[in-house]
């Protein structure tokens, strides 16, 4: 925005007589500087009436409290009857290979801790607000097993805030393993669905390998095609993804004899990690083609360390 300049004090008439025309008058007397303050006052009081916003215009921005970042903290040790958020042994979506105390654990310190931010607090989750807040959507979780098990502990949270129970029910009647490439929970009083799928490199796998591909290869990975399951994922409210902990040497090229395929190319000397960057932009690019911002929130979460020693 320009603002057209003042016209020169130069230009007004002059006040060399002893006659006050005007109320200008008193820039010629002691009163110049109370004076021409209260004008500028005055014209920036009117601004701030007629122009609220004038800010804006102007690029001005106010000055904010920067925002907490909450991953900068620490874990730390709450004793209190508020921890732990649920208890697994009572839910019915908890696997039972991963309950510690069903598999013989003796100490139970390790329920009470929760994470701290350095510069804020996080409220205790709510499962209450969070069932009204989800009320009538569909949250869908993808990828290996660390996906799976964040979409047992989010249904046993939710579970929390539900008088009845039985109304908590997984849509196909099955138990809860890591075999199953869909579970789906269903919150019929709040029509509520969290469903999970098993998509452990969020890629296509084929079996059927290119011609002249060696002995050692049995599978591989589509780095150009998302998983065939994908359009089980698009009608959602929250969508959540994650793959990382697949993607090493030993696991792909030696325990599984996978490697990585572009069309009908097999890309034998491609790295592990050439593969996963380029698998995260056939992934993001489907994304961005496919599901609506505007209804669906997404999002991607990133590795955590092995759960099986």
């Amino acid at each position: 925005m320009v603002l057209n300049k003042q016209s020169s004090y130069s230009t007004l008439p002059s006040f060399n007589n002893a006659k006050p025309r005007t109320i200008l008058h008193c820039f010629n007397q002691v009163w110049i500087l109370p004076c021409f303050l209260t004008f500028l006052i005055a014209i920036a009081s009117t601004y701030t009436l007629l122009f609220p916003n004038i800010h804006k215009l102007l690029h001005i921005t106010p000055t904010v409290p920067p925002q907490c970042n909450v991953f900068d903290g620490q874990w730390v040790e709450d004793n209190s009857s508020t921890y732990p958020i649920y208890n697994s042994t009572h839910c019915p979506f908890a696997e039972r290979g991963f309950s510690c105390l069903e598999n013989g654990r003796k100490d139970t310190a390790y329920i009470n801790w929760r994470w701290q931010p350095k510069q804020c607090h996080i409220p205790r989750f709510d499962a209450g607000k969070a069932l009204e807040m989800l009320r009538g959507k569909r949250v869908v979780i993808v990828g290996d097993s660390l996906s799976r098990t964040q979409w047992e502990s989010w249904v046993c949270m939710l579970m929390e805030g539900v008088e009845n129970k039985e109304s908590v029910y997984e849509i196909n009647g099955s138990n809860i393993t890591k075999t199953i490439r869909h579970l789906g929970v269903r919150f019929r009083d709040h029509n509520i669905s969290v469903d999970f799928y098993r998509s452990v490199f969020l890629m296509k796998k084929d079996y059927k390998v290119p011609v002249g591909a060696p002995n050692n290869v049995r599978m591989t990975v589509r780095l150009d095609e998302v998983d065939d399951i994908r359009d089980q994922w698009v009608d959602s409210d929250v969508l959540v993804f994650n793959t990382g902990g697949w993607w090493t040497e030993n696991r792909l090229f030696n325990e599984m004899r996978c490697f990585f395929q572009i069309g009908d190319s097999l890309e034998m000397g491609m790295s592990v990690i050439d593969g996963y960057k380029m698998a995260l932009n056939t992934w993001a690019d489907w994304a961005e083609a496919n599901i609506n911002p505007n209804r669906t929130s997404v999002f991607f979460r990133t590795i955590e360390s092995t759960h099986w020693r």
